[in-house]
């Protein structure tokens, strides 16, 4: 999927991992579903802006979160 950039629309470099440097297993999102053993997760990534340095978020897997 092509990212463009919200503030300059060029396109954004993708597949770029995310970390905090604290803690080496990095950042988790998540979502509590109906049950015990049905909560979904997945790690984020980033695509980065070569032209003016904006960050965004993505998961692969969004499919699987919902409302």
């Amino acid at each position: 999927m092509k990212r463009l950039c919200n503030q300059c629309q060029t396109e954004m470099i993708d597949e770029c991992k995310v970390t905090v440097e604290a803690d080496i297993s990095g950042i988790k999102i998540s979502q509590k579903g109906k049950g015990l053993f049905n909560s979904i997760s997945a790690k984020p990534k980033a695509s980065v802006c070569p032209n003016c340095g904006y960050v965004a978020f993505y998961i692969d897997d969004f499919k699987k979160f919902n409302r």
